[in-house]
């Protein structure tokens, strides 16, 4: 994982790693109401399954410079909500919360809808199995 350098002070040198960024911004994307959860890819579902551990950066890709970051969030959300509202507020909200925790300037924050999730369909299903 690539490390950048953020600000150098008198006493040294402050680094705020990608996997920083990627879970600042994945937390505060499931923050908002309409958000069911992240898009892992493959091998980061894998990874999850194996070690057995939440991996809190799931479907969060950094692009982190000197001063600024780019962010992308894969996501899926919920069945009957208006899309691009939901993702106007997760935009806004993952802008703020990086700004605020590690002082980067956020360049832009690309939201990736990958599915619609349906309450109803999903509950009944786990009805059936069980």
């Amino acid at each position: 994982m690539e490390e950048n350098t953020y600000n150098e002070v008198d006493m040294g040198i402050v680094k705020i790693s990608d996997e920083v960024v990627a879970v600042i911004s994945g937390i505060a994307a499931t923050e908002i109401k309409g958000i069911i959860g992240m898009s892992a890819n493959l091998v980061g579902g894998i990874t999850q399954i194996l070690s057995g551990r939440k991996n809190l950066s799931k479907g969060v890709k950094v692009s982190v410079g000197e001063n600024s970051a780019a962010i992308d969030l894969y996501v899926v959300v919920e069945y009957g909500l208006k899309i691009p509202e939901v993702a106007y507020q997760v935009q806004e909200n993952v802008r703020k919360a990086v700004e605020s925790m590690t002082g980067l300037n956020v360049s832009a924050v690309n939201v990736h809808v990958q599915n619609v999730s349906i309450p109803k369909l999903e509950e009944e299903k786990d009805e059936l199995e069980e």
